[in-house]
């Protein structure tokens, strides 16, 4: 395309806009790990690379000096060949840029945060009957770091973003994970303690892991327990809550652990080594409302018995169904009352406090810690429509 330049910088533009007005949704740590995310990206650096603090320092500085000028203004329309887009009208912009190799990514995240990226296209596939996105060279990012994304009901897998989300699992993995994560890269041959031949192999195991993302949107697409509609009505009502992020979990529980999902699809294929990386990336939340999952690894660990696996699967799958069918019913009645209000004590009282969520601990709420690990995970692989 004669205009790409453009192109890339009205995407950036609106990036860099989003970024300015919602840096603040993020703890301290959370928005500088996202930063580092985007310095890399910038700099075109390898995931494993880390320069100097003044440098990135001064990168920050700028960065936020920018947002400043950026805070109050609106996105900009996208213009391909003299025709104005609504930058959320991904369908429309990527008519025009399919045939020329290129995909556009919009919608919004988490707490409603608008998303958006230019990418070069690899590869187009039907999986399950559904398209299926490869995306090379990524021309335009904001700050999240997502490696794949429902977009109506197209999957895009973002293969620069996959590989750095990876490695980031991998370098801030807690203590009590590093069993699975051992088991996990030895299965792909790479001894935990050996830097180099981890840095060597994460291509490769970030490519082998792209299924696992394809099966768990295609999870998300075909969940027919939590209505689509609903649940994204629940993410307008009240984002940034306690509310919004169990939503999230349950969505994501109900997409990894139904028949259509990523769980269901590693034990068909016997990936031992992605089931691997699914307990050792297990954390905050969704840990919490699918526990039997770790008890169920360690004995596969031992025994290689996938029964144990399918059953702690089975478990997970109506948990998260239950929660989901109770957010449904609470959020009908509410609408009905005309009080969201009622909702959000309703959803606090039967679901949130028995978690242990909301209730203020010292200077850091429960819930403002599940945010804070939500945040490192970086796991938000999904852009919903934005509110109305």
């Amino acid at each position: 395309m004669n205009d790409l330049d453009d192109l890339t910088s009205q995407v950036l533009e609106n990036c860099a806009i989003s970024d300015s007005r919602h840096a603040g949704l993020y703890s301290v740590c959370g928005l500088a790990l996202r930063l580092r995310d985007l310095y890399k990206w910038e700099k075109g650096l390898d995931p494993w690379v880390e320069m100097d603090s003044s440098e990135i320092l001064d990168w920050i500085g700028e960065k936020e000096e920018s947002w400043d000028l950026l805070e109050e203004k609106e996105f900009r329309d996208i213009t391909i060949l003299d025709r104005r887009y609504d930058p959320f009208d991904a369908k429309g912009i990527n008519a025009v840029l399919e045939p020329h190799g290129f995909l556009y990514g919009a919608g919004y995240v988490h707490s409603l945060k608008p998303s958006f990226f230019l990418a070069l296209l690899e590869e187009k596939r039907l999986v399950d009957g559904y398209p299926v996105y490869i995306l090379g060279k990524e021309l335009a990012r904001d700050l999240l770091t997502m490696p794949a994304l429902a977009q109506e009901d197209s999957i895009l897998i973002r293969r620069e973003a996959a590989k750095l989300f990876l490695w980031d699992l991998i370098f801030f993995i807690k203590k009590s994970a590093r069993g699975a994560l051992r088991f996990a890269l030895e299965s792909y041959g790479v001894k935990e303690q050996d830097s180099e031949a981890l840095r060597s192999n994460l291509a490769r195991i970030s490519a082998a892991e792209i299924e696992t993302y394809i099966y768990h949107e295609l999870g998300e697409i075909r969940d027919t327990v939590f209505d689509r509609d609903i649940w994204r009505d629940i993410i307008a009502s009240f984002p940034h809550t306690p509310i919004e992020l169990l939503a999230r979990v349950v969505k994501d529980l109900l997409a990894d652990t139904n028949e259509h999902g990523k769980l269901h699809h590693i034990m068909r294929e016997r990936k031992a080594a992605s089931l691997a990386l699914h307990a050792a990336f297990l954390d905050g939340l969704r840990k919490e409302l699918f526990p039997e999952l770790k008890d169920a690894f360690q004995a596969f660990m031992e025994t290689d018995n996938w029964q144990v696996i399918e059953e702690a699967i089975s478990t997970g799958y109506y948990r998260a169904k239950e929660y989901a069918e109770v957010m449904c019913s609470l959020f009908r009645k509410g609408r009905q009352k005309n009080d969201m209000k009622w909702v959000e004590v309703e959803m606090g009282k039967r679901l949130l406090s028995p978690l242990g969520i909301g209730k203020t601990e010292g200077k850091e709420s429960e819930s403002e810690k599940h945010f804070t690990e939500e945040e490192h995970n970086g796991n938000h692989t999904d852009q919903s429509p934005g509110p109305g």
